[in-house]
């Protein structure tokens, strides 16, 4: 499960850091959110979404991804 949840992160960050539709990447990131809070899923495997920039998007997936990256 560890591998599992830790690969399934590492390729839902980086489809999140080229997402283009915002329904999307909600769906995303709250996936993401999901997967970190097994506890198999380090901040490690998320770090594309530094990638993001915070400023293109709306206030609620801004505090998704904040959220994500302070663990």
């Amino acid at each position: 499960m560890d591998a599992q949840a830790s690969a399934l992160a590492t390729r839902l960050a980086a489809t999140a850091v080229c997402e283009k539709e915002n329904s999307a990447l909600e769906a995303e990131l709250h996936a993401l959110i999901e997967l970190t809070s097994t506890g198999h899923v380090g901040l490690e495997h998320i770090a594309p979404l530094r990638e993001i920039v915070l400023a293109d998007l709306p206030p609620q997936l801004r505090d998704y991804v904040s959220d994500l990256l302070e663990g």
